[in-house]
């Protein structure tokens, strides 16, 4: 029994330092871990990074110029073609108008040669008996065919100048004489010989008149 107790208090003494030991190692300090040193860069690194950001602003620079550069080519082409898109316009526009006036005035030569005709007819009439009765059906039938005739021009836009009583106008009349006439203001158209005539608008033949001038 003795020697039984004896090994059971061994045992119990060997437990605690044991114990001991653990708690020994678990209060001990730990080490720290050593501080990392920053290193500075050096002069010669300083200046590489300084030459590395110039460069870079003289890229950027560079490139904002190259940029400018492009959108002012860019702008003059787009004037360039809104310049030929304007001519071609311009050009189809008088294209256009040369068509339409060929179209008007295509006739013009045609009406040249038939305003004779009508010139003859109203000679005709001025150079026949009004008053005889045997003329009446004559008259009558130059008549007709005259207003016919003027019908169907004025359809294809040929109107009269028939400018008794008005003022001579240079640019309408051609003036054949000028009479001395107390009546009526200078430059007054008193006869006309031969109308003028226009094709839409335009004169084709002027009208001969005779014209007053001041008594003197």
């Amino acid at each position: 029994m003795a020697k039984e107790r004896s090994e059971q208090e061994q045992n119990r003494d060997s437990g605690a330092e044991h114990h001991e030991a653990l708690s020994d190692q678990h209060l001990e300090p730990q080490e720290h871990e050593p501080e990392v040193e920053i290193e500075e860069p050096s002069a010669e690194e300083q200046h590489e990074a300084e030459d590395a950001l110039h460069e870079e602003a003289h890229s950027a620079e560079a490139l904002k110029a190259q940029i400018v550069s492009l959108q002012e080519q860019i702008d003059i082409q787009r004037d360039t073609v809104l310049r030929s898109q304007a001519e071609a316009q311009n050009a189809r526009r008088r294209a256009e108008q040369d068509i339409d006036r060929a179209r008007k005035y295509a006739t013009e030569k045609l009406l040249q040669d038939l305003l004779p005709v009508v010139d003859n007819m109203e000679r005709a009439l001025a150079s026949i008996d009004q008053g005889d009765e045997a003329n009446k059906a004559v008259i009558e039938g130059i008549e007709l065919t005259r207003k016919s005739f003027l019908d169907t021009l004025a359809k294809n836009g040929v109107e009269e100048v028939d400018p008794t009583g008005e003022p001579f106008d240079p640019e309408l009349h051609q003036a054949m004489t000028q009479v001395p006439n107390g009546d009526v203001e200078p430059n007054t158209v008193l006869e006309v010989f031969q109308k003028g005539y226009r094709l839409h608008g335009r004169l084709v033949r002027p009208a001969m008149v005779v014209v007053s001038k001041a008594l003197s």
